[in-house]
């Protein structure tokens, strides 16, 4: 299918910078742009990318907690509305939110509303990125599922939980989580990135220190499922996973923060050289 030509908005993307004076890196404003430039049916790719934080909020408010992820989309009445009556978020995740919301309802006929509420909402998104128009996002999604069940499954056995139990979704790598007891979970040679996600987690003790890690193994997939894309939809996608992160660690820690943005301009300036070569 046809992909629109941003090169306008992903050219001007470079020109953003941390304000010295100011610890929170704009990605509000970079998302106003991108909502101004995008067609409508990239936008819902782009709304698709956030709903992940929209559903970290609703599982949060689920279970009572205060934290709210500021990456999402919707503000805590809209949240509220949305455990009620899904409006904003769709697909398999509208399904969901209904489904719990009236256990007695229509939905609840196709989604089990005995399984863990998160399990199954992040299930829901997952499916719902599976479908998506923006190859990017579709790769992009199952990396991101697979990262997290493995850090799942990695906390899991440390507990000496049954690992099951965490596992978000099916599929060979979660089949192969579930059931190997190699140190790997048998899947050295089918992600190249698992050894360095588990000694991440098992021999790094200062949190900041692992998120910074693994931060940085998220960063390098999103260059490599983007090395291709340019100026479409799925390099604009690309910049927000990675402004995504540099928004985060401007808030978390200045320096790192400062490290990865210029690395990312970096990035945008040798795509440059290359298109004009």
């Amino acid at each position: 299918m046809f992909s629109r030509n941003y090169y306008s908005l992903v050219s001007g993307f470079r020109e953003y910078a941390l304000d010295s004076e100011s610890k929170n890196f704009d990605i509000e404003e970079i998302l106003a742009e991108v909502g101004e430039t995008l067609s409508s049916r990239d936008m819902k790719c782009v709304r698709l990318l956030y709903a992940y934080y929209d559903c970290e909020n609703i599982v949060g408010l689920r279970n009572g907690s205060t934290s709210h992820n500021v990456l999402g989309r919707l503000n805590g009445e809209e949240l509220s509305e949305e455990m009620k009556s899904p409006s904003h978020l769709g697909g398999r995740v509208a399904e969901v939110l209904r489904a719990y919301a009236n256990p007695e309802g229509d939905e609840a006929e196709t989604v089990d509303v005995s399984r863990p509420f998160a399990r199954t909402l992040f299930e829901a998104y997952y499916g719902d990125c599976a479908d998506s128009s923006s190859r990017f996002l579709r790769e992009w999604s199952e990396f991101d599922r697979n990262l997290r069940n493995i850090l799942a499954a990695v906390t899991a056995r440390g507990k000496s939980l049954p690992v099951e139990s965490v596992v978000v979704g099916d599929g060979d790598v979660a089949e192969q989580l579930k059931r190997s007891s190699s140190s790997d979970f048998g899947l050295r040679n089918e992600l190249p990135y698992v050894e360095a996600a588990i000694t991440a987690m098992t021999d790094e003790h200062n949190i900041v220190e692992r998120e910074r890690k693994l931060d940085l193994i998220r960063w390098d997939m999103a260059s490599e499922l983007s090395v291709f894309d340019y100026y479409d939809v799925n390099a604009v996608l690309a910049y927000l996973v990675k402004a995504n992160m540099v928004a985060r660690w401007s808030r978390l820690d200045r320096k790192f923060g400062r490290e990865i943005f210029e690395r990312l301009r970096g990035e945008l300036d040798g795509r440059e050289l290359i298109n004009k070569s």
